[in-house]
């Protein structure tokens, strides 16, 4: 049976009553089991292509969804700019969870190398509506804890990275990383503009001269042959490929091929291949102008991760801080399945992860593609519920499952929600974190479909305002002033 993950433009229209105060959050975390791989295995499916509507699940038809997990935040990043410059996003570069897992979550973290599961929800005033929670957790590990690497930085030289923001930005961050990284790591970097130059073979970080002036090297020149730049740098990293190091190809790019194969399945396929082989992709988004849908679909194929940077300040932030700790992987094809009570829940409505979406039977099919996560991320996925007037007991259970990146061994944890568990009032007695989940997926899904569970933007900025004050984090107060960007330009 086919699940398909519901864009968030119905339901929760009880979202209009707003309260002034919010609650603080717990954190709970699920027992890890091993269990064996499934035999059954199937062909790896291609990466579906985004869609904008979906409708909810009946539980007398669909009592259970299934999706891969994901962690990028690329579209929040670039968004985020556009509106800043006065710009209306474009509809199909809302992708709502990436938003979601953009901000922080607290959840607690487990002790051991897998998962914490982390369930929670409120019900909506006056109806048998209700918002639920499904929050995964990684531990966190220090930069010295982790294993070797070997980086190979594929970088677009493109006559499009002249724009001030783009090359200067990566050659910047691409510095102070390299002052960052440990003695036992290597290093290669490769550019590309109309046909890929390797600048620096698999170098130990001993060299760090040496790969500094490979750095300073990067000029702007020609055409965008993405395809060429990936395929070198895939090259680079098999051919130094360390067993007992993290392999991995980085590529900064404003995405926006135009020479070689720019053909979409052919770049995907080799991304693909190479994960395949256990060489995992991060992709660096820059640019006013950016193919944020190859870049994304890049990540997804690759085994990784998408982000995007338009500040200096955010480039240090993932360079010089998070990825040097994150270099790492905690789980290999990670993958979650929510199955609901019929009996409680009437209908169901994942907001976003469109493009993630599995079948029932793909979720311990370990030959299907689910996520890769590393250390301290978390990975959050709200759903909207229509509850059965009166309903008790067991609400819903969410379980993760996912693979030791080495020993590719399967490991799965679980934690089930009571329907009295339910907070009585997302606005008055949620945790603060769940609120502001909501505040932000609900305006992800506003920008993209002009409609957002009921609220308007000038109740989505009061909402916001009220949350930055009770939160103190800054990246809420910056949602605000997002909010008052968009009322200015729609």
């Amino acid at each position: 049976m086919k699940i398909r993950p519901l864009a968030a433009g119905v339901g929760l229209v009880a979202l209009l009553a707003l309260a002034a105060c919010g609650g603080s959050g717990g954190s709970t975390s699920g027992e890890r089991a091993p269990v064996n791989a499934n035999a059954n295995q199937q062909p790896v499916h291609p990466s579906k292509a985004p869609t904008q509507q979906s409708d909810e699940q009946d539980t007398t038809t669909a009592q259970i969804s299934t999706f891969a997990l994901d962690v990028d935040t690329a579209s929040y990043g670039y968004a985020r700019r556009t509106l800043q410059e006065g710009r209306w996003p474009a509809p199909g570069e809302i992708r709502p969870e990436e938003w979601v897992n953009a901000f922080r979550q607290d959840y607690a973290q487990p002790q051991d190398d897998g998962f914490a599961v982390h369930v929670d929800g409120a019900k909506l005033p006056s109806r048998d509506e209700a918002v639920l929670r499904v929050g995964l957790q990684t531990r966190a590990s220090e930069a010295a804890e982790r294993r070797p690497a070997n980086l190979t930085f594929v970088v677009d030289v493109s006559g499009s990275m002249a724009e001030p923001g783009r090359l200067d930005l990566v050659k910047s961050a691409l510095l102070k990383l390299l002052d960052q990284l440990a003695p036992g790591d290597q290093v290669s970097i490769v550019s590309f503009s109309d046909e890929a130059e390797v600048l620096a073979s698999m170098t130990p970080l001993t060299a760090r001269d040496e790969l500094r002036d490979a750095v300073n090297e990067l000029t702007v020149d020609g055409g965008t042959n993405l395809e060429s730049g990936l395929v070198t740098g895939y090259q680079e990293a098999s051919k130094a490929f360390r067993p007992a190091a993290t392999n991995r190809v980085i590529l900064l790019s404003d995405g926006l091929a135009n020479q070689g194969d720019t053909e979409w399945q052919a770049i995907l396929g080799q991304a693909k291949e190479y994960a395949g082989r256990q060489v995992t992709l991060l992709t660096v988004g820059v640019g006013r102008d950016y193919g944020d849908e190859l870049m994304e679909q890049l990540a997804d194929n690759g085994d990784g991760m998408a982000v995007y940077v338009s500040s200096q300040e955010e480039a240090d932030k993932i360079f010089a801080t998070q990825l040097p700790a994150n270099i790492e992987l905690r789980a290999r094809d990670a993958k979650a399945q929510v199955v609901f009570n019929p009996s409680v829940v009437e209908a169901y409505q994942l907001i976003g992860y469109e493009n993630r979406a599995l079948a029932t039977e793909e979720f311990r099919d370990d030959s299907r593609d689910g996520g890769e996560i590393g250390p301290g991320h978390s990975v959050t996925a709200l759903y909207s519920l229509r509850l059965k007037p009166g309903a008790k007991g067991q609400l819903a259970q969410a379980t993760v499952r996912w693979q030791d990146p080495d020993t590719r061994n399967a490991s799965e944890a679980s934690r089930a929600l009571q329907a009295d568990e339910l907070a009585p009032s997302v606005w008055d007695k949620a945790p603060v974190r769940l609120q502001v989940d909501v505040v932000v997926a609900a305006f992800a899904v506003y920008l993209r479909d002009r409609k957002a569970f009921g609220m308007d933007l000038p109740t989505l900025g009061e909402q916001a305002t009220r949350l930055a004050a009770a939160s103190e984090d800054p990246m809420v107060s910056e949602l605000v002033t997002l909010i008052d960007k968009a009322r200015s330009v729609g």
